[in-house]
Parts: structure tokens; C-alpha cells; sequence
């Protein structure tokens, strides 16, 4: 059975699906609907997956869409990373607030981030590749990318070097200076 745990943030869950492992190595469903809306109580529809590899030290984020906003289920499948979710909702009680977890491949473990949520990981691993399903499709028109250190939010990440970031990721925008949902 799909086991799931809410993090500090309700909304952003934790997964952990059943493994079956025997001396040939293991077998899990890594994506099952009805378990997923059984043990979460959503209905949700996944319409396209992503795939990234990273090399050590790589930040990725904080992205979101605003006009497409996408639901997030995140796997790791090779490595080890620290995925952190930011709520930019401005009904929620905890807009402006982040929550991070680590997740590594050999737990198997996903993490779902509910759309109007800005998200990005750091590689803690010499790589990482990461899987991930949405709720809609990728619109690059639509992007918006929340400064990986901004002082508003104050994410603390486990982090001693200054990360590797893309050049969109390095000019993102402050909390401030972003559109939020509802």
C-alpha cells in the first residue's frame, strides 16, 4: 500500500510506494492512479513527464508557471538531492513559507508539490537524475523563476559552495517581485 506522510506544509506529501525485493533485485510501481487517488484523496491527471541529469553541486530553480501552474510528482532515480517547494499562494496560511526534504534513489520515495508552488532541488550526489510527472504541459512563455536565495523566503539549504545555477536561474526574481495565485 501507498504510504503517504504530509509534510510541514500539508498540501506538499511525501510517497512512498511498496517495493518488492528477492535475490534478482526489486519491483515497484512507480506511478499507479487509483493507489495514488486512494491514498491521497486526489484526483489528479498527469499529462507530461520530465527527465533531468545533474552533476554535483547543480541547483535547479525556484520554477513555477503562473497562468499553467503545474502539479509536481518527483522521483529520483539515480543520486541523491535536496527538493524544496516554496507556497505562493496568498490564501494559504503558509504563503511565502518552504519546505524541503531530501530524497535519494534507493528509497524510492516521491514527493507530490500541488500547483502554485514554486520548486527546485540541489544535487547533493556526484549526479542525479530526476523524474518527474505534471499536471500541464511545460509553457516556457509562462515561467517564472523565484531567486534560489532570496532573503523573503530564506530557504536554508545545505549548501557550503555557491551552487552551479543556469542563467535564468541565477537572474531569478525576488519573492517580491512575483506574481502569486489566489
Amino acid at each position: 500500500m501507498l504510504k503517504v506522510q504530509p509534510l510541514a506544509i500539508p498540501d506538499v506529501l511525501l510517497l512512498e510506494p511498496p517495493v518488492f525485493r528477492d535475490q534478482r533485485g526489486f519491483f515497484l510501481e512507480s506511478f499507479n492512479q487509483r493507489a495514488f487517488r486512494e491514498a491521497t484523496g486526489l484526483e489528479i491527471t498527469f499529462i507530461q513527464d520530465n527527465h533531468s541529469a545533474s552533476q554535483q553541486g547543480v541547483l535547479r530553480g525556484l520554477h513555477y508557471q503562473h497562468q499553467h501552474p503545474q502539479g509536481k510528482l518527483i522521483r529520483v532515480l539515480e543520486g541523491e538531492i535536496f527538493d524544496v517547494a516554496v507556497d505562493l499562494r496568498r490564501s494559504s496560511p503558509t504563503c511565502g513559507q518552504w519546505v524541503g526534504i531530501w530524497l535519494r534513489a534507493e528509497t524510492f520515495q516521491q514527493l507530490w508539490i500541488p500547483a502554485g508552488f514554486a520548486h527546485g532541488f540541489w544535487v547533493k550526489s556526484p549526479a542525479a537524475q530526476v523524474l518527474y510527472k505534471t499536471t500541464d504541459y511545460y509553457n516556457p512563455q509562462d515561467e517564472y523563476t523565484l531567486l534560489w536565495n532570496d532573503p523573503t523566503v530564506g530557504i536554508r539549504w545545505p549548501i557550503d559552495d555557491e551552487p552551479l545555477l543556469s542563467v535564468k536561474d541565477a537572474h531569478g526574481k525576488s519573492f517580491n517581485e512575483l506574481p502569486l495565485f489566489p
